[in-house]
């Protein structure tokens, strides 16, 4: 049996299958589907300082091959998911990632004050790329100078693995990553969703109640494909990719493009227990094709 252990800085994980931000809730609500305990890891919902109600509905919406979603970062705030949320979740024998978001700097620095002090939670996934809110999120993250302010101001604060969450609605998704980089992140994922919309014909109106939303789906994946390649070629630290990833073989696909580790986001409302048949997807991969361990795979695209 191939060896699936992956690293991201100094932080390990029992194989490169994690679950996307936003869709996978706090992990509890699918214990009754899979067993978490198998997954690399796990990155919950959003989380910003104070509550927040999200966007008004309708917020979601079919599209062909995906979907659009413009939540808008709806959770409790960060003082309920420690008190209330954590306890429910830190038995978990896999890695707990907090996806962490702000309105501002100051909103970041305080939320990851705070985890630093939960013993269960290993790393943060620093979010400056969601595209359905107005204030903060993708606005971070689509210039070299912001994505590095707030990656460096974080990176004081916070003493465990940084990962830095990259927007592939930019010009140069690699010149971003560079960098957050250079200001200290342990780790990029991406990407998230690309910015979209959808009409009703009937009504001549828009079908999200924020006009645009994000994408995601299959439809992303060769544009997510294409960015995870040309970021790991630009830059020294671990690409965690996503985007599309439906089955184990689009999580090969990542893989050899050169990410260490992927994220099932979409998948994960088709089907609730996919990220654990991705796992073993993987591993039978590894063994037909005579591979002893997964890092193996990493970036072994042949050109």
């Amino acid at each position: 049996m191939a060896d699936l252990k992956v690293k991201i800085g100094a932080l390990e994980f029992k194989n490169p299958v994690l679950t996307a931000s936003g869709t996978f809730g706090y992990g509890h609500e699918f214990q009754d589907f899979l067993n978490i305990s198998r997954l690399g890891g796990i990155i919950v919902k959003g989380t910003t300082l104070e509550p927040r109600q999200g966007n008004p509905y309708p917020r979601m919406a079919e599209t062909p091959s995906g979907m659009l979603n413009a939540v808008g970062l709806q959770n409790k705030g960060i003082d309920v998911f420690i008190n209330e949320i954590y306890p429910q979740i830190k038995h978990f024998d896999t890695n707990i990632i907090v996806n962490v978001s702000g309105s501002k700097l100051e909103d970041y620095i305080a939320v990851v004050e705070k985890l630093n002090h939960l013993d269960r939670i290993p790393a943060i996934e620093l979010n400056i790329s969601c595209p359905n809110v107005k204030q903060g999120g993708m606005a971070f993250g689509t210039s070299c100078t912001s994505a590095a302010e707030v990656t460096k101001a974080v990176r004081a604060a916070y003493k465990k693995t940084l990962i830095v969450k990259l927007s592939p609605n930019v010009t140069n998704i690699a010149e971003i990553a560079k960098a957050v980089e250079d200001a200290g992140a342990d780790s990029v994922s991406l990407i998230n969703t690309l910015l979209g919309m959808a009409i009703d014909a009937e009504t001549r109106r828009p079908v999200l109640s924020t006009i645009t939303g994000g994408l995601s789906g299959p439809c992303i994946k060769p544009i997510a494909l294409r960015m995870v390649w040309q970021v790991s070629k630009a830059i020294k630290i671990p690409v965690v990719g996503l985007g599309g990833i439906m089955n184990a073989t689009d999580a090969v696909e990542f893989l050899l493009a050169g990410a260490t580790a992927v994220q099932i986001g979409t998948a994960n409302f088709i089907d609730p227990a996919i990220s654990e048949k991705i796992v073993d997807g993987i591993g039978e991969y590894c063994t037909r094709h005579n591979i002893a361990a997964v890092t193996e795979l990493i970036g072994a695209l042949k050109i």
